[in-house]
């Protein structure tokens, strides 16, 4: 682990996309003294929104042309058309091109050019929670890697942004493409968006088809379940230990293993087989070329599955959670991001 701190020049920076992630990137980097620019297509909701926030918004590619550090915050799908169309053909000789996930890089949809240096930095948490701790004197934690160092300083940049954002006051753990690639897609494919989703409707599936009420179901097996994870994130499993029954620690232990067994193992590995050897890569990029039926079909059934009717009726009667604040999940800035196509081109 590195405790980096900023020193020296600070590089004028361009920040390609705000959404989620580029709009807390720009505005805690800007805080920490960085020059910053923001990239975007004239005329769409983000850019009244960058300029409300005080910003130097300009296309994206009069936006890199004067950068000497180029972050892409743009979701994954648009990225390669956006530096092959944008970046590459104004992006400055010596110039540092930045990432906040490697799947473009890493599964070789951008080839980055020769004389480029090539970083990631990925914090471990939504927009709104890297801005919200920044503000408060914190930090989100995050990782780094370097691709390219053509300049020899490619790992000082990619520390001095991390420390621009807040990240380095955590530790930042350096890391490569490869790896925060493979494993931020594993985690949410395997255990915190699709293993968790299966599981919580698998469960309450198994209670209403038993005879109990939906009302009680979405209780046990999607409400509370804040509760853990919760704990969870606060101490680990040794946490939930602490705070959970007795009655709840004898069943968790001799009963877990029922549901997560040899067999969720092996398909766990198969997961990240797939995302390991590319086949994952492919299919979502040529779902998405082919205008994306399948995964509309998928997210649909998702969105119209019976638990969600259920509470709909019940949160409408939880008056805390309007006041809450409301955290979108991490590589779920892609998906905010997703909605706001005019961040992609020029």
């Amino acid at each position: 682990m590195s405790s980096p701190s900023q020193t020296g020049p600070k590089p004028r920076i361009a920040i390609v996309g705000y959404g989620s992630q580029g709009r807390a990137h720009a505005l805690n980097l800007r805080d920490s003294g960085f020059d910053v620019t923001i990239g975007l297509r004239p005329g769409g909701p983000t850019e009244i929104k960058a300029r409300a926030d005080g910003f130097t918004v300009r296309t994206p590619a009069e936006a890199v042309k004067g950068a000497e550090l180029v972050a892409v915050l743009t979701p994954d799908m648009v990225q390669a058309q956006l530096y092959g169309e944008v970046i590459e053909p104004n992006i400055a000789p010596g110039a540092c091109l930045l990432f906040a996930h490697g799947f473009n890089v890493h599964y070789q949809q951008i080839n980055p050019r020769e004389d480029l240096d090539v970083v990631l930095v990925a914090p471990k948490g939504p927009g709104a929670l890297v801005r919200r701790e920044y503000e408060i004197g914190r930090g989100v934690p995050s990782v780094y890697a370097v691709h390219q160092d053509r300049s020899g300083k490619a790992e000082a940049l990619a520390l001095a942004y991390c420390a621009g954002i807040g990240g380095a006051r955590q530790n930042a753990i350096k890391t490569t493409f490869k790896e925060e690639t493979e494993t931020d897609l594993f985690g949410e494919q395997a255990v915190l968006c699709g293993g968790a989703t299966k599981l919580v409707q698998a469960g309450w599936e198994t209670l209403v088809e038993a005879g109990y009420q939906p009302e009680v179901a979405y209780y046990e097996c999607l409400h509370e379940l804040k509760l853990i994870v919760d704990l969870f994130y606060e101490g680990g499993v040794t946490r939930m230990h602490e705070f959970i029954s007795e009655t709840a620690q004898y069943g968790a232990l001799t009963r877990g293993p029922y549901v997560v067994d040899e067999n969720t193992k092996a398909q766990m590995k198969k997961v990240l087989q797939e995302i390991q050897d590319g086949t994952f890569a492919r299919q979502w990029i040529a779902e998405y070329a082919a205008g994306n039926t399948q995964y509309k079909a998928l997210k649909q059934a998702d969105l119209d599955h019976p638990i969600e009717a259920v509470g709909r009726k019940l949160r409408a009667n939880m008056k805390w959670l309007s006041t809450a604040p409301q955290a979108r999940p991490a590589d779920a800035a892609d998906a905010a991001e997703a909605a706001q196509p005019e961040e992609a081109a020029a």
